[in-house]
C-alpha cells in the first residue's frame, strides 16, 4: 500500500497518551484530542484558533469550518467526538455536515469506520471466504482421461484407516430364505442332472496310485516288543454284591 493510501486510511491504528488516561472526564476530553501527537486531530481546524485566542467553544458557534465537538460521553470510559465542517453560523437551523466520528474507549482513541467501509469489509471478506473455499476444493479433485473426474480426500482416508474396524454379527437365515434357497437348488438339479463317468467295454480303468507308508526296520520293531511284558495278568474282578431286598412297609 502506497504511504498516501496510509495517511488517508485511519481505521487500522490507534492513538494513546496514558499521562490523560486517569484524568479524563468531558470537560477536557477535547484538550486531551488535540494534543500535538495525536493524528486524528486537524490542526487547521477552529478549536485550535479558539485555543490560541483562549476563548470558550461556545465561539465556535459564530465561526466558519472544520470543527471538533463532544457528541457523546459516558464516563468514566467512553466518549465520543465529532468532526464537522460548519458552513454558517448557527442561526437555529442545520449548518453543519458531518466529516467522521472518532471513539474513546480507555483513554485510546479510535476513528468509527463509516457505512461504505463496513459493507466494503463486509464483501472483501465473503469473496475471500468464497475463493478459499473454491481453492481448497479443486485441491481435492483429480481428473484422469479413461476414468473422468473424482474426489480425492486424504483426511477422509486416514480416518477411515484409524477407526477400528468392527464385525458384523451374521444375520441367521429366515424359513422363508431356507426354503428359497433349497426350491433353487432342486430346480438347478432337475435341469442340470448329474452326469457319472462309465467306462466303455474294452476300455482299461485308471489306475490309482495308493502311497504305501514305510515299514519300520526289524531293529526298532525288536527293541519295542523286549520293552512290552511277555504277559500282561489281568487284575482279578471285585466279586459283585446283590441288590438289597426290598421290604414292605408297614400301613
Amino acid at each position: 500500500m502506497a504511504a498516501g493510501d496510509m495517511r488517508d486510511n485511519l481505521l487500522g491504528i490507534s492513538w494513546v497518551d496514558s499521562g490523560w488516561v486517569p484524568i479524563l472526564n468531558p470537560g477536557n476530553v477535547l484538550d486531551y484530542f488535540s494534543e500535538r501527537s495525536n493524528p486524528f486531530y486537524d490542526r487547521t481546524c477552529n478549536n485550535e484558533v479558539v485555543k490560541m485566542q483562549r476563548l470558550t467553544l461556545e465561539h465556535l458557534n459564530q465561526m466558519v469550518g472544520v470543527e471538533y465537538i463532544l457528541l457523546h460521553a459516558q464516563e468514566p470510559i467512553l466518549y465520543i467526538i465529532r468532526k464537522q465542517q460548519r458552513q454558517a453560523p448557527s442561526q437555529g437551523g442545520p449548518v453543519t455536515v458531518p466529516l467522521a466520528d472518532y471513539y474513546i474507549i480507555a483513554g485510546v482513541v479510535y476513528q468509527a469506520p463509516d457505512l461504505g467501509s463496513v459493507i466494503g469489509s463486509r464483501v472483501l471478506s465473503a469473496v475471500h471466504g468464497i475463493q478459499s473455499a473454491f481453492d481448497e476444493a479443486m485441491s481435492y479433485c483429480r481428473y484422469h482421461p479413461s476414468k473422468g473426474y473424482w474426489w480425492h480426500f486424504k483426511d477422509q482416508e486416514e480416518r477411515e484407516k484409524a477407526k477400528p474396524k468392527s464385525k458384523k454379527k451374521e444375520e441367521p437365515s429366515s424359513l422363508f430364505q431356507r426354503q428359497r434357497v433349497d426350491m433353487l437348488l432342486l430346480d438347478l438339479r432337475s435341469k442340470f442332472p448329474p452326469t457319472f463317468y462309465q467306462p466303455k467295454p474294452g476300455e482299461k480303468p485308471i489306475p490309482v496310485e495308493v502311497k504305501k507308508e514305510p515299514e519300520p526296520p526289524a531293529e526298532t520293531v525288536k527293541q519295542e516288543t523286549e520293552r512290552e511284558p511277555a504277559t500282561k495278568t489281568s487284575a482279578p474282578a471285585p466279586p459283585s454284591k446283590p441288590p438289597p431286598e426290598k421290604r414292605a412297609r408297614l400301613q
